[in-house]
């Protein structure tokens, strides 16, 4: 008998990022960074430990974004083209590194990407929605959803219908995508605020998780604290995040990514070697990005790097997984003393930590699924097979919160980034109000620019371009971002007033914009 339960969280997310107009967009690469370093190693582990008999359970969020461009018959033939130029980059630095002490990683990075290829073709079958809804199926992973465009609810929500139309949209995507209607959703930045709940209730969805405050902040306060799930007034269970376990692995100072063994991110040959022989495997324009070619470990706080020993941070990652089982063991054991249910763990992390940020990330977690597999004392769980356990839970009133820095509203709302608010509000009003007004139209052209007219509000409400104007990551592409879709809005809304057709532009946005093709306008009705 086990003392309580581990439950690891990924959410697993990028923006919608579609250019066809350019053959190659920079912030596309994001997205095949992220196939390569994220989604296919951690599936490639989950085979594995199938394979092996080892016993995991997790959730993983694919929110509805990310589902969309991984459906994408644009994005993922480029996503191949990609693979195919790492492959030829792989061949071309074998033979440079030929006779030095790098050789043996160029091959390391060959028989990578080789791998990943072959998994891509073979076992996905050029899908990696069916590698998750494979292990859905199989009980080993709970998917669930995201708001549809991962909007920021708490300050979308003094509009009709704009946090239902995120919530609704999110579970149609899911149940095209995999086959099912979620039971679970993160919120967008783990950001909640009161009354949520009830709607969430209305389409379904079981669970959500908030930081630690969310729930400790509740009222009343918690009997257990964030060791067991709260109810809301609605009958939503809020799991609440493990300050303990998420600290030694987000922490930039105790965090295990951060060993000195271990590979270094910001060193690559990318932006290391001479521009004429990296330049076809770089931006067109010349400029450089990562490759995900690095032969650096971190080693140390200097620019001064040493080379990376893939042997030894594989064994570190054996060491530290060990590590982590052990003190959640002895977590576990001091919290069953004190409560009268197995008490569980809850550590969520965003996906790309593990593979994109940490190289080694993956194999930790297979590691510590390994070792928690021969533990007798603690097993991971995952939120749904918790909630069956023990269906009776503290009711309470979840305090408004998010994972962001400071804990509440402050990264997605400041000086510089207030100012998208005000169009997000009045596009949300201008929606519903001419959905309500053509709610019974015919006329294709009106039809199909509604439509088109919600999927760019959808697109301007995501988070993601508040949250990099924040933080001054890509804030030229994020205020472009949020700009396009709100001009995109209006023309849209005046060729629909003023009965001008625009085929042409409107065909444009429909292939350019095109999450959810079966996109329908009264949902907003």
């Amino acid at each position: 008998m086990s003392n309580g339960y581990w439950m690891l969280v990924l959410h697993s997310h990028l923006p919608f990022v579609k250019h066809p107009e350019y053959e190659y967009f920079l912030e596309e690469h994001w997205f095949y960074e992220a196939i390569s370093e994220t989604y296919i190693p951690i599936l490639q582990y989950m085979k594995k430990m199938e394979d092996e008999g080892i016993n995991f359970r997790f959730a993983v969020s694919v929110t509805p974004p990310l589902a969309e461009m991984m459906s994408d018959g644009l994005l993922m033939e480029r996503y191949e083209k990609h693979m195919d130029k790492m492959l030829a980059l792989a061949d071309k630095e074998v033979e440079r590194t030929k006779g030095t002490c790098f050789e043996h990683l160029a091959h390391m990075y060959k028989e990578r990407f080789q791998g990943i290829k072959d998994f891509y073709y073979g076992y996905l079958n050029r899908s990696l929605i069916s590698g998750y809804r494979h292990f859905l199926e199989k009980g080993y992973i709970d998917v669930i959803t995201c708001g549809f465009t991962h909007g920021f609810l708490p300050l979308l929500n003094n509009t009709e219908n704009a946090v239902r139309a995120q919530v609704e949209m999110a579970v149609k995507s899911h149940e095209q995508k995999f086959g099912q209607a979620p039971k679970g959703i993160w919120l967008p930045e783990c950001a909640y605020f009161e009354g949520l709940d009830e709607i969430l209730a209305e389409y379904g969805i079981r669970y959500f998780f908030v930081d630690t405050h969310g729930v400790l902040y509740a009222k009343p306060r918690p009997k257990y604290g964030v060791y067991a799930p709260v109810y809301t007034q609605s009958g939503v269970a809020a799991f609440g995040r493990d300050y303990y376990s998420s600290k030694q692995v987000w922490s930039s100072k105790e965090g295990y990514p951060g060993d000195v063994s271990y590979r270094d991110f910001y060193r690559d040959i990318g932006y290391d070697l001479d521009h004429d022989y990296i330049k076809p495997y770089i931006s067109p324009d010349g400029e450089r990005v990562f490759t995900g070619f690095k032969y650096h470990r971190i080693t140390g706080d200097s620019e001064y790097k040493e080379f990376y020993d893939n042997k030894v941070a594989s064994a570190k990652t054996v060491d530290h997984a060990k590590h982590f089982v052990a003190e959640r063991e002895k977590q576990l054991a001091e919290i069953a003393e004190l409560i009268d249910r197995k008490p569980v763990v809850v550590s969520p992390y965003d996906a790309e930590l593990y593979g994109h940020w940490w190289f080694e990330g993956p194999e930790f977690l297979y590691n510590v699924f390994k070792e928690m597999d021969k533990s007798e004392t603690i097993k991971s769980i995952t939120p749904l097979e918790y909630l069956n356990e023990y269906p009776t839970n503290q009711v309470v009133s979840v305090n408004p919160s998010s994972w962001g820095d400071k804990g509440y509203y402050d990264v997605w709302l400041n000086k510089g980034n207030d100012w998208i608010y005000r169009h997000l509000h009045f596009m949300s009003e201008k929606m519903v109000d001419m959905a309500k007004f053509h709610l019974s139209t015919k006329d294709d052209f009106k039809v199909r620019c509604l439509n088109q007219m919600a999927r760019e509000l959808f697109l301007a409400q995501s988070s993601d371009w508040a949250f990099l104007v924040t933080t001054g990551t890509a804030i030229d592409y994020a205020m472009q971002r949020t700009k396009e879709h709100i001009h995109n809005f209006m023309r849209l809304r005046d060729m629909i007033d003023d009965g001008f057709k625009d085929w042409h532009f409107l065909e444009k946005l429909e292939n350019k914009n095109s999450i959810f093709p079966a996109m329908d306008f009264r949902i907003y009705c």
